[in-house]
């Protein structure tokens, strides 16, 4: 293990925007419940240029709030995490994004689109039903999971600040994928996916790093300190 974990924030860091605030929070309250010592830093996208950007990092957490400045540095971001074995952790846009690089280099899918960012190609993200900006829900999740074994329970309340989510296309082309949906709505929308061929590659719409800010725990931040100290 090294003596201090090394955390990559890839995203475009904005002072204004509540996760930025909270992940160092969360980061650092994860630690302390661990043990361990864990450095984070902030990776604008615009940085990424190629893999070496990312080679001294333990873990890659691929921030909110896109559309990011340079969607091929986000891309590059989770591709390399994916490929490498690197601890990964994907919260809203970083979901999309974990979301768009899986279907364009393992599924094939070479014109995999965003809506937000996209006008043509297949839609795998697509706008939501029902925005879900400042809003909370209720997920269940699935049992013997990365994500259930974090939290402990197999259903958890958590908070929003999105418009966009998986399309309805991609979901059914999911359901034979190492890329495990993990965790659902009440009406079975995709909230949490994890790379069941990978240690620790998970992903979630839902920005579960903001507990932090009332204090609470962030059971899937500690999970991916864990996971980048074995």
């Amino acid at each position: 293990m090294n003596s201090s974990l090394r955390i990559a924030l890839v995203g475009d860091y904005n002072a204004d925007v509540i996760a930025h605030q909270a992940i160092p929070l969360a980061i650092d309250d994860a630690a302390a419940v661990l043990d361990m010592a864990a450095q984070y830093h902030w990776l604008a996208t615009r940085d990424i240029k190629n893999e070496d950007d990312l080679a001294e990092y333990d873990a890659i957490w691929l921030v909110p709030a896109s559309p990011y400045e340079n969607i091929d540095g986000a891309l590059l971001a989770a591709r390399y995490a994916r490929q490498n074995a690197i601890p990964f952790l994907g919260t809203c846009g970083g979901f999309q994004h974990a979301i768009l690089e899986y279907a364009r280099n393992v599924m094939g899918w070479e014109d995999a689109a965003h809506a937000e960012m996209d006008n043509e190609g297949r839609m795998v993200i697509a706008p939501l039903a029902c925005s879900l900006v400042e809003k909370n829900d209720v997920i269940e999740l699935r049992a013997n999971t990365h994500i259930a074994r974090a939290y402990g329970k197999e259903s958890i309340e958590e908070g929003y600040h999105c418009n966009y989510g998986i399309a309805a296309d991609f979901a059914l082309a999911l359901e034979n994928e190492p890329l495990h949906v993990t965790g659902w709505d009440e009406e079975g929308e995709i909230r949490a996916v994890e790379l069941v061929t990978h240690p620790f590659f998970v992903a979630t719409l839902f920005q579960h790093e903001r507990n932090a800010l009332a204090g609470r725990p962030a059971p899937l931040v500690q999970a991916l300190l864990y996971a980048a100290s074995h």
